[in-house]
């Protein structure tokens, strides 16, 4: 979940120049991450003619923000965080992933269960309540801003803790290459950046080639299950899953609404929302 950029601000041409620190072939790799050498996946740097190599050569879903963290999120991420995080190699910058990098989830969760992942955690209040009141399921969240992902390992934490929950610092579609074909169960994008003004859209996260990467990911029969209250955003999702034949509606012959996913918790960001007179629509969509 991420919030509009302040009203004014323009984002860059390309994502955010964070340089990310050199990744070498001898640093050792956390558990269910490998490096190719001979993956068929596009090299991400060198870039193109007049692209500063810092910058990624497409536009991103997001405009990276710093923020401090408070004691609490300090304090769960020095005693806990290793416990939650998932180090990748990084390519160009800070939120990159290596192309040559492969990820075996039953590694990375140290079991087999049901997979969900929640692309854009924000504060991370749904995946962290989804991970404690569901034991059985593995939850992955990937989020790009350094106090979301603390404040969902503080929520863990003061619970007493989610040995099924893993996070990375990563954007999202980097790391879904990474993944196995039909590895996952269900993907979540709850209320991703909806990038209102028309020059933007190309910044907006659904996508036809996002959805052919959800699609390759999810197994026969995961859910694709998304949300937003920018209803013109709602209409966006629909054009662009309209027709296909690898993600239909889970309600059959629909558009795609369902309702209100029981599993998303009302977070801070939607509460928001509800207060400013924005309702949420709900769509689902399955793997066939």
């Amino acid at each position: 979940m991420t919030s509009t950029p302040e009203n004014g601000t323009e984002p860059e041409a390309f994502a955010a120049p964070e340089i990310a620190e050199a990744a070498t072939e001898t640093a050792p790799l956390a558990a269910g991450i490998s490096l190719s050498e001979d993956g068929d996946r596009a090299p991400v740097v060198p870039n193109p003619e007049g692209v500063p190599e810092q910058y990624r050569p497409y536009p991103v879903s997001f405009v990276r923000r710093s923020a401090r963290l408070t004691a609490g999120q300090e304090s769960a991420m020095s005693r806990v965080g290793d416990n939650y995080l998932v180090q990748v190699p990084r390519a160009h910058a800070s939120t990159s992933v290596d192309p040559r990098v492969s990820i075996d989830l039953p590694t990375v969760f140290g079991r087999e269960a049901r997979t969900i992942v929640e692309i854009g955690s924000g504060m991370g209040e749904c995946v962290s309540a989804a991970a404690l009141a569901n034991p059985d399921n593995n939850y992955l969240a990937l989020e790009v801003y350094w106090a979301g992902l603390a404040q969902a390992i503080s929520l863990a934490d003061r619970a007493g803790g989610a040995p099924n929950l893993r996070l990375i610092e990563a954007n999202a579609p980097e790391i879904l290459d990474a993944l196995p074909a039909d590895s996952l169960d269900e993907i979540w994008v709850f209320f991703p950046d909806p990038w209102h003004k028309a020059r933007h859209h190309k910044r907006r996260m659904v996508q036809p080639e996002f959805a052919d990467q959800v699609a390759r990911v999810l197994r026969p029969g995961g859910i694709w299950r998304l949300a937003t209250d920018w209803e013109p955003y709602a209409d966006h999702m629909r054009e662009v899953l309209r027709g296909r034949t690898d993600l239909v509606p889970v309600i059959a012959g629909s558009d795609g609404v369902v309702e209100r996913f029981e599993g998303r918790v009302l977070t801070t960001f939607e509460e928001k929302g509800r207060r400013a007179g924005r309702g949420a629509t709900d769509l689902a969509y399955v793997r066939a």
